[in-house]
């Protein structure tokens, strides 16, 4: 996103909402940036490799994949070629390994990744999800970081959960209903004030 849509986000939520004006203060600039340089298979590959790893252990095995696949963001056809043994070779587990071949397969039938820019935000979550392993919190960061929708609001998040309690003082994590609630104020700069929940939680 450019610096001055940024700026034009934070003043909105400042002016929406007391709260996110004291995070804003808080945390400082807002740095939100998104992936359009990463393809989109290759961008789910990734999310794919991370989900219920540390971020270490992660990486590290994305990298295995990646130079096992012999690119920097591997394409359907580098997933394809490999054999399930290869896969577990760099750490995946066979389900992961099952998660990658139905996105493979997907793909090679029509799942339109490279037109999902041109979807409704439901409409993107609908077509990811039909792959197994993604659900809808993975579909939800796609749309953040990788196509740039600014009014995501991922209700299951945890790390959006505790900022929310934290900054709103609620004695237990917050429910959805109240979340999408006490977020309406947001709009259309969901995700930009999310940005800023997640970072409320590093200090």
């Amino acid at each position: 996103m450019r610096p001055a849509g940024l700026r034009t986000a934070v003043r909105h939520l400042r002016r929406a909402d007391p709260v996110l004006a004291r995070l804003v203060d808080q945390v400082g600039p807002c740095r939100y940036e998104v992936r359009r340089e990463i393809r989109p298979f290759a961008y789910l590959t990734a999310a794919i490799v991370h989900q219920q790893l540390a971020g270490a252990a992660a990486a590290t095995i994305h990298r295995r994949l990646c130079t096992l696949a012999g690119r920097k963001h591997p394409r359907p056809e580098d997933i394809a070629r490999l054999s399930d043994a290869e896969l577990r070779g760099v750490g995946l587990s066979r389900q992961k390994v099952g998660y990658l071949r139905d996105l493979v397969a997907r793909v090679g039938a029509g799942l339109p990744l490279g037109r999902l820019s041109r979807l409704s935000d439901e409409a993107a979550i609908q077509a990811l999800t039909s792959v197994k392993g993604i659900g809808r919190w993975t579909s939800e960061m796609f749309l953040m970081f990788r196509l740039g929708r600014l009014d995501v609001l991922p209700v299951d998040d945890l790390g959006i959960r505790k900022a929310m309690q934290r900054a709103f003082h609620k004695r237990a994590l917050p429910k959805p209903d109240w979340m999408r609630k006490t977020a309406e104020p947001w709009r259309p700069y969901r995700s930009v004030a999310c940005w800023y929940l997640w970072r409320s939680l590093d200090g």
